[in-house]
């Protein structure tokens, strides 16, 4: 019979390292929602890798864009501060995958977003590629797939317009 001690002590140590890195992972998928809501780019662009893969298709078609983070925020700040609100809700994340350099993760959401008592509401997955960088975790890239939505979509146009600074 061999002696379990050193088998439990092995993996107490290591333990932590997978606690921290989760903490960390599920940190930048938060500071991602987050920060939007609150309009807070530095934050979401802390969450992000320098060049980002994003994949909206589930929700607009098209195909998957790979684009420098900074592309990616200047995109998200041009029309989330059109809306009154919105409120990103990301739950039950998992990391799905982990080694040394890189993560898999996926979360549930619903994001709402409000003009004056229009809502249109979004809810589905994503799921995230990680990358370390330094002590923290950063995406690299997200897929989200829209499970379902209810209001109006055409919100997205009018944030738009709205958050365009008046000539």
């Amino acid at each position: 019979m061999k002696p379990l001690l050193p088998i439990a002590v092995a993996a107490a140590l290591a333990a932590p390292v997978a606690v921290a890195d989760t903490a960390e992972i599920t940190r930048s998928i938060t500071d991602i929602a987050a920060g939007a809501d609150r309009h807070d780019w530095p934050r979401v662009r802390a969450a992000f890798a320098d060049t980002v893969t994003v994949d909206y298709t589930s929700l607009w078609g098209g195909e998957p864009a790979t684009l420098p983070a900074d592309e990616l925020i200047a995109q998200w700040s041009g029309f989330l501060p059109g809306f009154e609100i919105t409120h990103h809700m990301v739950t039950n994340q998992t990391v799905t995958a982990l080694d040394e350099t890189t993560a898999s993760a996926e979360a549930d959401f619903t994001a709402t977003h409000r003009i004056d008592d229009a809502l249109w509401v979004l809810g589905g997955r994503y799921d995230y590629a990680l990358e370390r960088a330094g002590d923290r975790w950063v995406v690299s890239a997200l897929t989200m797939t829209a499970l379902w939505e209810t209001g109006d979509r055409d919100l997205v146009a009018q944030a738009a317009e709205r958050a365009q600074p008046a000539n």
